[in-house]
């Protein structure tokens, strides 16, 4: 095969493999802010529970800081709660 064709076809492939990744995270996401938005409100206390967790194991994983955390997780808690 051609050198130019080569490289061609190895530029398309992985394009389109990086499209369908995208793609695919894309309905992933969506589908799972659907199921969250479509499921029955759980009960504020639990609400916060979640949150909670959530929070500590981003912080665990280096995603956040324990004080954004504890900030994020305090805002929240007046939205959900009706505090603040």
């Amino acid at each position: 095969m051609h050198h130019k064709a080569v490289r061609y076809v190895t530029r398309t492939t992985a394009a389109a493999a990086s499209s369908l990744a995208t793609t695919a995270s894309a309905v992933a996401a969506a589908a799972l802010a659907a199921s969250i938005v479509l499921s029955p409100a759980a009960e504020a206390s639990t609400r916060m529970d979640g949150v909670h967790a959530d929070l500590a194991r981003a912080v665990q994983l280096n995603q956040v800081t324990a004080e954004q955390a504890a900030r994020f997780e305090a805002r929240l808690a007046g939205r959900i709660l009706g505090e603040a």
